[in-house]
């Protein structure tokens, strides 16, 4: 671990000094842009943790505190039990619930950050953002959510090009 670890640090401290010396910036795509700027906001709030949290040591659970601490700039009402909005997706007057983060916006900014982590030489298998724990905790965000707002969540079915094809030569299934 030790060396994956210091791999990792040496490669996240190293990253802000190699993008000064370039002449020619490559344009990345949003999603890259995106992924760079949540690691390093990861980083920072690591670094901010009195005592401070380098990386290579940090766990599932400095990123569940990572995602509380988030809510504080989400923009996403989320009704409480005992408000008379609890459950209504469109509440016609407003209310003191608290503003959240929303599930749509946790889980993607998740799948950036545990690619963000192999990319910069994290093992998969000691990937904090991949535990189960996030997942559990991601899980019940998006029913929470879904229970305040009156929305119920809908598990949207993956299709594929040539679905048509696929279905009418009869369906596979691994055991």
């Amino acid at each position: 671990m030790s060396s994956s670890g210091s791999r990792l640090n040496d490669l996240v401290e190293g990253s802000s000094s190699i993008h000064h010396h370039q002449q020619n910036p490559v344009t990345l795509s949003r999603y890259v842009s995106q992924k760079r700027r949540d690691w390093n906001t990861f980083g920072q709030y690591l670094n901010n943790l009195r005592p401070s949290v380098p990386l290579s040591q940090s766990n599932c659970n400095h990123v569940l505190d990572f995602l509380h601490y988030l809510d504080q700039f989400g923009k996403t009402k989320v009704h409480i039990q005992g408000c008379m909005f609890y459950g209504h997706p469109d509440p016609p007057a407003p209310c003191a619930c608290p503003l959240r983060q929303a599930w749509g916006s946790l889980d993607a900014l998740i799948g950036r950050l545990r690619a963000a982590y192999e990319e910069n030489g994290g093992l998969p298998e000691t990937n904090p953002f991949a535990n189960d724990a996030i997942r559990v905790y991601l899980r019940e965000v998006r029913e929470c959510q879904a229970k305040a707002r009156g929305i119920p969540y809908k598990k949207k079915k993956k299709t594929t090009k040539g679905n048509e094809e696929s279905s009418s030569s009869g369906s596979m299934h691994f055991s």
